[in-house]
Parts: structure tokens; C-alpha cells; sequence
């Protein structure tokens, strides 16, 4: 639309400006001549520069203000006033009119330029084609890939860039898309091949797109090729196949490696496992040697004061007897027998506890399960132990529950003969001790509860260790050895025993057996 040589068409505006205000002021009256200022405003559209166009304008409006005022003879004035406010308005409008045109003209003309730019310098080959499939427009990047000029695609069908083998397929596929046309992405999972003028085939990536014009069809094809991509991917299977191989021969020694490795493991393991065997029998050995050592400490020193005091009871006893000589004696002589007899009894207990100790630990003790009338078993400890109780201390018996179970009688009743003669021994004269026989199933509960000493919390812990003897017990006779004793039997009759206990109030031992023996 603009002219690359203005100079004609400035003068020619010129001409029209001068030839339109000399005219004007020769025939005043006449007001149609400022149209040759409206003429002159229009050809500065062929002008690129606005400045042209504001010019002529601005000139034209001048000379039409100034001719307002010429002298008229047949005309009023305001009449020609009002003819020239015409004009003047007519030429403000129509150079507005042509800058604005020039503008949007140049507008278009520079996204013009860029989609041309876009597509003679795009990195991608471009091709278009009509509704017939013939080449209409290529693009430099599409001759390069190609190796053919422009002129030789033109006009051309499609596929003298297809491969003869793909040539036949290919109108098919073309006429498909026609019939249904998509825009395809690059990139589909298709391997696609194109052929150059010389014959040699590449591979590529196209991607489709289409629109119509004036009723016709176009598909536009971007084309890229990816040779070097493909010459990649080959090198990269070639590599992963080599690592591949590489990673099965690592992995065959890996394995044959581990293989050995678990061999000398399993060796060094035994080995091991030997020597921890060893190492745990010795520590165990240990273990029991000084276990024993303290053992034999605390047994000399329980003994020589437990067993120190009958044996010197019976020792006086049977001296003073041999003093009295007199029928009338009789009586000192019973006294001093009851304390001989009291004194073997108390021996007969202590003996009869380190045989059971003794037995424990070397494993003799064996569970031997019998029906136990636990009624009878219970009324027959307490009607054995009357005879020691405390001046004015009572038995609160309670039997409930069933009146035959399957345990160890032996067990059963050692077991309430230590808890209740504890409960005797520990309590003040005056006392109640009470015992309660009962069913919790699947368990049998026996409580013995009594009034005496208590134990502190601190001693707790260590009831029921071997030779152990609470701090406010030392000055009561005992071997330490009773609960002990009554724990290892209830563990072997699969029960529980529980002990509550404050100091100087009283203690509460529960044990818990089984009513049925359990299978394990």
C-alpha cells in the first residue's frame, strides 16, 4: 500500500492544496471547492508517515478558516460561516480517518511480517497442502530437509516426499483424513520416514493440523527429523544391551559369590553358635558356682544360729531332766520334754526344707496329678497346725468352690502348711488368721490373710528368693527358705501366687491353681 518513492504524490498534494485555495479565492461563494483539501488529505494514505497526512490537514483547515472571511456579495455571512464549520469539520474527520487507517495498515502489515518471519526462519520444515494433496507452499527449513527448491514442490503431489513402499498406503491415509480431519500431535508412537530428492530416506516427526478458506480444504504438515534422535536411541539400546549383559554376568558372579559367602556364614555361624553355646554354659556354670558359694555363705550362717539354738534348747533340756530325780518333779521333767520335742520338730523343719531346696534344684521333683479332695486336704492342715497357734489366735476358716480338683496333694498341702504356719508365726498372740478357699475359674484361689509384722515395700522384691529373711523377721526362727519353696511348687503346677503386705498390718498370699490341668 505505501509507496517506496513519495515525492510524486507529495507534489501532486501540493498542487491539489494550492490549485484548491486559489480557486477558492477567486470564487468565494462557492464553498464545494474545499473538497480539493479533502482530496489532497486522502492520497497521503499512500504516504507511510503520519506527519504527510497532519500536514496537509492542518494546511487544509487553515485555508478553509482564512476563506471564511473572504468577502461575499451574494451570500450571507453566516450562511458561509456555517459552510465553511462544514468543511472544516469534513477535514478533521477524514485526516483522522487516514491516520487511523495508515495505523491499523501497519498493524496488520507488521503481524504480517512476523508470521512470514516466523515461517521462512522456523526450525521446522512447513508444508501446505490443498484438498488434493498438491504442495502450495514450502518453507526454506522444508527445502533444506528435502534438498528441492521451492519450484520443484509446488504444484507436486505429497507424496514425492513419501517413500515409494509408503506411497500407496499413504492416499489412503490422506483420504481418511479429509474425510475426518484431526489435529495430530509429533511424537504418537508412529515411526515415520521421508525421502529426499536424491533418494535417501530419514526419519521424522510430523505433526498435522488443518482449517478451511473460502470452502476449500488445507492441511498444514510440521516436519522435524529426527536422525540424530534415532542414531541416540540406537547407541543408548546398544549401551543398555551391553550393560544389560554386563549386569547378568555381575549378577551370575554376584550370586555365585553369595553363595559362598553364605556357606563360610553358615560355618562361621556354627562356629559361633558354638562358642556362644559355650560361653552361655560357662557364664552359666559361673553363675551357678557363685550362686552356690553365696548359698553355701548364707546356709553356714543360717545354720550355725538356726540350728545353734534347738540343739542347745535339747542339750539344757535333757540336762535339767537328769537333775530331777523326784516323783514330784514330774512335772518340770514334762516341761522340759515338750522343749526337747519342740526343738527336734523346728530340726525335723529345717531338714525337711533343704531336702525340698535340694530336690528342686536338681530337677527330682516331679508334678504327680491325683484327685485331691482340697476340702478334706485343707481341714487336715489346719487340724495338724492347731497345735501352734499363739495364746488366744484363732483360724477364720471360709471352703467354698469345688470340692475336688486334679493337682499334687504333696505339693498342695506343703504349700498351706508354709503359708499358714507364716501367717502363725508372724502374728501376735490374740490375733485372727483367716482362710479362704474359693472358685475363680479356671482357677482355684486360696488366701491366707493374717494380723501380724507386714512386710516393708522394699523387701518386697526379694520375698521369694532362697534364704532371704525380711529385716523385721531376723529375730524370729526361720530359714528364709519357706516362700521360696512355695513360689518354685506353684510354678510347677502351672499357678500364680500374689503377695500384699503392709508393715505392722498384716499380709494377704494369694495362690492361684488350676482346677484342670493344662495340656502343656
Amino acid at each position: 500500500m505505501f509507496k517506496e518513492r513519495p515525492l510524486p504524490i507529495i507534489l501532486f498534494c501540493c498542487v491539489v492544496i494550492l490549485a484548491t485555495a486559489v480557486m477558492q479565492y477567486q470564487q468565494p461563494d462557492f464553498s464545494f471547492f474545499d473538497g480539493g483539501f479533502i482530496i489532497a488529505i486522502l492520497l497521503t494514505i499512500f504516504l507511510k508517515d503520519d506527519l504527510y497526512t497532519r500536514i496537509f490537514g492542518f494546511t487544509g483547515l487553515t485555508l478553509v478558516i482564512v476563506s471564511a472571511f473572504y468577502p461575499q456579495d451574494t451570500v450571507s455571512t453566516t450562511h458561509m460561516l456555517l459552510q465553511h464549520l462544514f468543511s472544516a469539520v469534513v477535514i478533521i474527520m477524514t485526516m483522522m480517518l487516514v491516520v487511523y487507517l495508515k495505523r491499523l495498515y501497519r498493524t496488520v502489515e507488521g503481524e504480517e511480517k512476523q508470521i512470514n518471519a516466523l515461517f521462512e526462519y522456523a526450525t521446522e520444515g512447513i508444508v501446505l497442502t490443498n484438498g488434493s494433496g498438491q504442495i502450495i507452499l514450502v518453507n526454506p527449513e522444508a527445502e533444506r530437509l528435502f534438498g528441492y527448491d521451492k519450484s520443484e514442490l509446488l504444484g507436486s503431489p505429497i507424496e514425492k516426499l513419501i517413500p515409494g513402499r509408503f506411497q500407496d498406503r499413504h492416499h489412503q491415509y490422506r483420504n481418511d483424513f479429509y474425510k475426518h480431519p484431526s489435529s495430530r500431535r509429533m511424537g504418537q508412537g508412529r515411526d515415520l520416514y521421508a525421502v529426499r530428492k536424491d533418494g535417501m530416506e530419514f526419519p521424522v516427526e510430523i505433526s498435522l493440523s488443518h482449517f478451511n478458506n473460502k470452502k476449500e480444504h488445507f492441511v498444514i504438515a510440521f516436519i522435524i527429523d529426527i536422525t540424530q534422535r534415532k542414531e541416540a536411541e540406537q547407541k543408548l539400546l546398544q549401551q543398555k544391551e551391553q550393560l544389560e549383559k554386563v549386569t547378568n554376568d555381575i549378577r551370575k558372579l554376584n550370586t555365585e559369590l553369595e553363595t559362598k559367602v553364605e556357606e563360610r556364614t553358615l560355618i562361621l555361624r556354627e562356629a559361633l553358635g558354638e562358642l556362644e553355646r559355650s560361653q552361655k554354659e560357662l557364664e552359666e556354670a559361673l553363675n551357678k558356682e557363685k550362686e552356690l558359694n553365696e548359698i553355701k555363705s548364707r546356709f553356714v550362717s543360717m545354720a550355725s544360729h538356726e540350728f545353734r539354738t534347738p540343739l542347745s534348747t535339747v542339750l539344757s533340756s535333757a540336762t535339767l531332766i537328769g537333775k530331777y530325780r523326784n516323783t514330784e518333779d514330774q512335772d518340770k521333767r514334762d516341761k522340759h520334754i515338750r522343749r526337747i520335742k519342740d526343738a527336734v520338730k523346728h530340726l525335723n523343719d529345717l531338714l525337711e526344707d533343704f531336702l525340698s531346696l535340694g530336690k528342686l534344684e536338681e530337677g527330682k521333683v516331679q508334678v504327680q496329678l491325683a484327685q485331691v479332695p482340697i476340702r478334706d486336704l485343707v481341714l487336715e492342715v489346719v487340724e495338724e497346725l492347731r497345735m501352734n497357734l499363739k495364746e488366744g489366735q484363732e483360724i477364720d476358716l471360709n471352703l467354698n468352690g469345688q470340692a475336688v480338683i486334679e493337682t499334687d496333694k504333696r505339693m498342695v498341702k506343703h504349700i498351706l502348711i508354709n503359708l499358714i504356719s507364716n501367717a502363725i508365726k508372724f502374728s501376735d498372740p490374740g490375733k485372727r488368721i483367716s482362710i479362704r478357699i474359693y472358685d475363680k475359674s479356671p482357677n482355684l484361689l486360696m488366701e491366707v490373710q493374717d494380723q501380724g509384722i507386714g512386710v516393708a515395700k522394699e523387701d518386697m522384691e526379694y520375698l521369694f528368693s532362697s534364704f532371704f529373711r525380711a529385716k523385721n523377721a531376723f529375730n524370729i526362727q526361720g530359714t528364709g527358705l519357706g516362700l521360696h519353696i512355695v513360689k518354685r511348687y506353684t510354678d510347677l503346677l502351672k499357678g500364680r501366687i500374689h503377695f500384699e503386705s503392709e508393715l505392722d498390718k498384716g499380709t494377704q498370699v494369694t495362690v492361684e491353681l488350676p482346677l484342670q490341668p493344662s495340656d502343656n
